[in-house]
C-alpha cells in the first residue's frame, strides 16, 4: 500500500506508529520539520531511536556529546544519523531550516549510541554492468544486523536513477518494511510494485511492505528518485538475506540474455 503526503508540515508528520496507523509495521516513523534555533528532545523509554538528517545544518546532543552535520542533497551526499537506545536523551536543534527522519521500535536492549557520519555512511553500487544498466543504483546503509545487531531496525538510503530499477531482481524478506520518497522535482512520479500490485508513488509517498511480497521500484525517465528504507527485525529472526523470487534468478547468471534471439 502507498499513501502520498503533500508538503510536509513545520512539526513532527506521522508515517506510521506502532498503534493504531500501520501498526503491522512495528516501528514509529515520521518527518519532523524545524525552523531556526528550534529544539527537538526525544526520550523514550521503551524505544530504541534513529534520526535521519534529510536536509538542513543541525546540533545533535547525546550522553555529554555534541556534532554538528549538514546537508544539502539527499541525492549527492551520503547521510548522518544519530541512533540511542531505549532511555538515552538526545536533543537536536536546528542550525536554519531543517528535515529530519525519525525512526523507533521497542527493544528491551541497551546499547552505546553512536552517530553515524557521511564519513561512516558508505555507497554501494548495485547492478552494474549487467541487464544494460537498467537496475543500476546506489545504495547506503546506515546501520543493519552486521554493524548493529543490537538493533531492531534497519535504516538505510537508496539512489534510483532516472528511468531505472531497484529492489531488483524482486524479492522479499519475512519482515516488514516502510520506504519514504523524495523525487528531485515535484512532478516526478515511478511505481512501486507489492507481489502482483502496482502503485504509483511521488514526491513524499510512503509504501508499506508486509513481511512476505516482493517489492521492485522503478523511477519514471528525467526524474531521480531518493528513498529511505527502513526493516524491523522480528524476534529471533532478523533480516540478513533477500528471497528473490525464483522466476527471475536466471537474472543473476553470468551474461544473462535479456533479449530474444532471433529467429532462424
Amino acid at each position: 500500500m502507498v499513501t502520498v503526503y503533500g508538503e510536509m508540515e513545520k512539526g513532527y508528520n506521522e508515517i506510521c506508529n506502532m498503534k493504531d496507523n500501520h501498526p503491522d509495521m512495528l516501528m514509529d516513523i515520521g518527518i519532523q520539520v524545524m525552523d531556526a534555533g528550534e529544539p527537538l528532545n526525544i526520550l523514550e523509554e521503551e524505544k530504541e531511536t534513529a534520526v535521519l538528517l534529510l536536509d538542513g545544518e543541525v546540533t545533535f546532543q547525546w550522553e555529554g556529546q555534541s556534532a554538528d552535520a549538514a546537508r544539502k542533497s539527499i541525492f549527492d551526499e551520503e547521510p548522518t544519523a544519530l541512533h540511542a537506545a531505549r532511555g538515552v536523551e538526545i536533543t537536536i536543534t536546528a542550525k536554519g531550516k531543517a528535515e529530519l527522519l525519525i525512526q523507533k521500535t521497542t527493544n528491551e536492549r541497551s546499547f552505546a549510541s553512536k552517530l553515524y557520519s557521511q564519513a561512516d555512511v558508505g555507497t554501494e553500487i548495485f547492478g552494474e554492468d549487467v541487464w544494460d544498466n537498467t537496475a543500476r543504483r546506489a545504495c547506503r546503509t546506515v546501520f543493519d544486523y552486521n554493524n548493529a545487531p543490537y538493533s531492531n531496525m534497519v535504516l538505510g538510503e537508496l539512489i534510483n536513477y532516472p528511468g531505472r530499477w531497484s529492489s531488483y531482481i524482486p524479492h522479499g524478506h519475512p519482515q516488514p518494511e516502510v520506504y519514504f520518497y523524495r523525487f528531485n522535482r515535484p512532478e516526478g512520479f515511478g511505481a512501486a510494485f507489492l507481489g502482483d500490485e502496482a502503485f504509483k508513488i511521488r514526491n513524499n509517498s510512503a509504501f508499506y511492505i508486509p513481511g512476505g511480497p516482493t517489492h521492485p521500484q522503478v523511477a519514471a525517465p528525467g526524474f531521480a528518485l531518493y528513498y529511505t528504507w527502513m526493516i524491523r527485525h522480528l524476534k529471533n529472526n532478523p533480516w540478513t538475506s533477500r528471497d528473490n523470487d525464483p522466476r527471475y534468478t536466471w537474472l543473476l547468471e553470468k551474461d544473462a540474455k535479456i533479449w530474444p534471439e532471433k529467429s532462424k
